[in-house]
């Protein structure tokens, strides 16, 4: 009864509510905004290189939110959209990157304006910090630090765990003892990494993500260059099925546009409100810097990432088989060119997803639970969560849990429910916070924030 309610309830929310909805905020912000994420790209890549004064730089904060977005989906997902939707889904997941980026601006801005010191001489920050600051509203902010812990320790992560055990499955060594001695192996490797708390959690990050994605990338790369006589043919044959309207109209829920536009979405996560937890961590001159900064994951997640996945896939001459759909798709792209090898590749970068999707959803909700404390937390406390979430990561390695994939997306589902409309009410200020950083670049001025020049004295914690 609960599994069908929930699946229910998951499948209007993620075809209906949650896309209008995520997809109406990113066209408002980018007019609203007039296109942030493309007149500031090149100022995205600038503040990246900036080396902060101590603390989490924006580099790596980027790398932390970069980790948590960067998935299991982007394999399993993108061949799932191009295998069920057809190869004009890659089109829309476009589409979505490019307008999330403008969301991302807005909440990684908003999560550096309102951010508080950690008592450790660094800051942290996200929805709940700036939904009680800007809106007054403790309870609604408590509520959603709940349902990130709920959705991303508990639930994305044993989802993530199962995953990465799971991508064992089809070799001759697995048996009934492999998720157990798994399972144990990844729990003790995530224990030594969250446990070093914040500033490990980023370095490991920022050195894993550019590796894991550099060398993914790459192998896409050699690909396309391996069948380039293919590659028009798959340019042709993504923008014609995109815009196959008899197709889409004929049956929305199963077309391209619609595949496209969920894999983008729930990919990027622009507007979920996991981001600003990492965005809120950088030690910035100026809030906007990390909002910029957040455009840059988003873009990096679909149009590099997700893209490289497709065009990994539709290079190769193996044609999209729903038969074929999530992993088995890639794994037989990549063995047709380069046999066994492609098999480990994939399970590999599957590894390397997952584990960096761990690290990063962790590092989300430890700054939630310091939240829920209303202080810092005791040394006693920070360790019984955190081995709470090394329990998590051994258990669902055991686990067989379509239920809890469900309730995950649901509880992100509430997630977006009370962040977007939130974002939308405060991007007043992110738009104020917007003209003092473009009005003090065009002073030639290296920007900083005060919390005074856009009408927020003695209202923020950290700007005064």
């Amino acid at each position: 009864m609960l599994a069908q309610l929930t699946a229910t309830l998951n499948n209007w929310l993620y075809t209906y509510i949650l896309v209008i909805l995520l997809i109406g905020a990113g066209l408002y912000f980018t007019v609203r905004t007039r296109f942030v994420q493309f007149r500031m790209l090149g100022e995205s890549f600038r503040v990246i290189r900036e080396k902060g004064k101590g603390g989490v730089s924006s580099f790596q904060a980027l790398m932390v939110s970069t980790a948590s977005r960067v998935g299991t989906g982007n394999i399993a997902g993108v061949s799932a959209a191009l295998c069920l939707g057809g190869v004009g889904a890659v089109f829309w997941m476009w589409v979505i990157a490019l307008l999330g980026g403008a969301s991302a601006f807005v909440e990684s801005t908003l999560a550096q304006i309102y951010k508080v010191h950690d008592g450790q001489g660094g800051s942290r920050g996200g929805p709940a910090y700036y939904i009680q600051a800007a809106i007054g509203s403790r309870g609604l902010a408590e509520l959603f630090a709940v349902l990130l812990i709920l959705t991303y320790m508990v639930g994305f992560n044993l989802v993530a765990s199962f995953n990465l055990v799971d991508s064992f499955a089809g070799y001759g060594f697995f048996d009934s003892r492999t998720p157990l001695i798994a399972g144990a192996a990844l729990a003790l490797v995530t224990a030594l990494c969250i446990f070093g708390g914040g500033k490990r959690l980023t370095a490991i990050t920022s050195v894993l993500v550019p590796v894991m994605g550099g060398a993914y990338v790459l192998m896409a790369l050699v690909m396309i260059v391996l069948h380039l006589e293919l590659v028009p043919g798959v340019l042709a044959a993504i923008f014609e099925n995109a815009f196959d309207f008899q197709a889409i109209f004929g049956g929305f829920t199963g077309s391209a546009m619609m595949y496209g536009i969920k894999r983008g979405l729930f990919s990027n996560e622009a507007g979920v409100g996991s981001a600003p937890n990492a965005a809120a961590a950088a030690n910035v001159s100026h809030p906007v810097k990390q909002g910029l900064a957040q455009v840059l994951s988003v873009f990096i997640d679909t149009l590099l990432i997700c893209s490289a996945t497709a065009f990994l896939c539709l290079c190769s001459g193996v044609e999209p088989d729903a038969a074929l759909k999530g992993v088995p798709y890639v794994q037989a792209a990549l063995a047709g060119t380069f046999g066994a090898f492609g098999h480990w590749f994939i399970t590999g970068a599957m590894l390397l997803f997952a584990f960096t999707t761990i690290l990063g959803n962790y590092y989300y909700c430890e700054s939630n639970f310091q939240y829920l404390l209303r202080r810092d937390a005791r040394r006693w406390e920070l360790t019984a969560f955190r081995l709470a979430a090394v329990y998590v990561v051994f258990l669902g390695a055991q686990m067989d849990f379509s239920l809890v994939w469900d309730l995950a997306d649901v509880l992100m589902g509430g997630m977006v429910l009370i962040n977007l409309p939130v974002i939308c009410r405060l991007s007043g200020t992110v738009l104020a916070a917007l003209r003092d950083y473009t009005w003090q670049k065009a002073q030639g001025k290296a920007p900083v924030f005060r919390a005074a020049d856009i009408g927020l004295e003695g209202r923020t914690d950290f700007w005064n």
